[in-house]
């Protein structure tokens, strides 16, 4: 099982803050192939990885990160400075 977190416009569109899946994915992007292919809410989150950040187990990571291991993989926005 893995700790899917969702954060800002990503959690607004799928409409959950967090969920907890089964997974078989090997890598981010695999889970993000995943979750896509699930309804239409997240194929629109999913939909431009370039404007998605992810993070695995609190550390920032890209989408070829393997899961392995992994307990937590949160999606966001890019931070923006201020």
């Amino acid at each position: 099982m893995i700790d899917v977190l969702y954060f800002a416009w990503v959690r607004e569109r799928i409409g959950l803050p967090r969920e907890r899946i089964e997974t078989s994915a090997a890598t981010v992007a695999d889970l993000v192939a995943e979750l896509s292919a699930r309804e239409d809410r997240y194929a629109a989150a999913f939909a431009d990885l370039s404007s998605l950040r992810v993070a695995l187990d609190q550390d920032l990571s890209d989408f070829s990160a393997p899961l392995a291991g992994v307990r937590e993989v949160a999606f966001f926005p890019p931070m923006t400075g201020g």
